[in-house]
C-alpha cells in the first residue's frame, strides 16, 4: 500500500513544507550554537566534546578525539 502523496506548493514567503517541523537536528536550544559537529575526516556528527582541533591543510578543523576509529567502537560498545 503506498503512502498518500502529500502536496507541497510554494507560499508566498517561500515556504514549501507545511508538516515538516521547522529547524536543524543537529542545533542545539542553547546560546553558543550547534551541539554537534562533524568530523572532517570521517564525516560523523557527533558532540562538540568528543571533538579535537587540529591543523589540516592549513587551517583549524575538527576531528574525532582520539581518532575516528577509537569514537565509533565507543559508540558500538554501548
Amino acid at each position: 500500500m503506498a503512502k498518500a502523496d502529500t502536496k507541497t506548493a510554494i507560499d508566498a514567503d517561500g515556504l514549501r513544507y507545511r508538516s515538516k517541523t521547522p529547524g536543524s537536528p543537529f542545533t542545539a536550544a542553547g546560546a553558543f550554537g550547534a551541539a554537534t559537529m562533524s568530523c572532517f575526516l570521517c564525516g560523523k556528527h557527533r558532540p562538540r566534546s568528543a571533538l579535537k582541533s587540529r591543523r589540516l591543510l592549513g587551517k583549524a578543523q575538527f576531528v574525532c578525539s582520539p581518532t575516528c576509529k577509537d569514537a565509533e567502537a565507543e559508540l558500538t560498545k554501548k
